[in-house]
């Protein structure tokens, strides 16, 4: 037994909105790097049936194209989707004071909220008119004659109404 090893496992899934817009740099190598923070709200009731609210926030960093990405792409206030691991750093500020911190070094990140191109701006629904489009009529040279009748369909077992459709 003393030969078991656990498993490396190092994996976060998390949503929330963008606190601020995404800084964005390049490291002295070129690297392209992006640090934001994101918001994810818990809902849950309390012991007395009150409804309570819990916000968490988490630093993200993306590198190389993810970083470029969430440059171009996100804002404060953006609804992202992050899977990363968590990561630790320590570094020393200028006073010599020793920092550390915990953030999510993100591999992949989904972007929630619809992208609105530029020149194009979009209608109320109540403009749209529904259009009816008809199948075109066949001959009956063309019906194909393994199809079944709609009587033969309605003693099927497996008809769920869908024959009177008209797409």
């Amino acid at each position: 037994m003393a030969d078991l090893k656990m498993p490396d496992l190092n994996s976060v899934i998390i949503a929330g909105n963008l606190t601020s817009d995404p800084s964005f740099r390049r490291t002295s190598n070129g690297t392209p790097v992006a640090n934001f923070y994101i918001a994810s709200n818990r809902r849950y009731k309390d012991n007395n049936g009150q409804w309570r609210e819990n916000v968490c926030y988490v630093g993200v960093v993306a590198w190389y194209k993810l970083a470029e990405s969430c440059a171009e792409n996100l804002h404060k206030s953006s609804a992202v989707l992050v899977d990363g691991e968590l990561q630790s750093r320590v570094w020393k500020n200028e006073d010599g004071s020793t920092r550390n911190v915990v953030e999510i070094k993100a591999r992949r990140i989904q972007f929630l909220n619809k992208r609105a191109d530029a020149g194009e701006v979009a209608a109320p629904e109540e403009e749209y008119e529904p259009v009816a489009i008809e199948e075109p009529a066949r001959s009956t040279a063309e019906t194909p004659a393994a199809v079944p009748s709609q009587q033969e369909d309605s003693k099927n077992e497996f008809n769920f109404g869908y024959d009177n459709l008209k797409l």
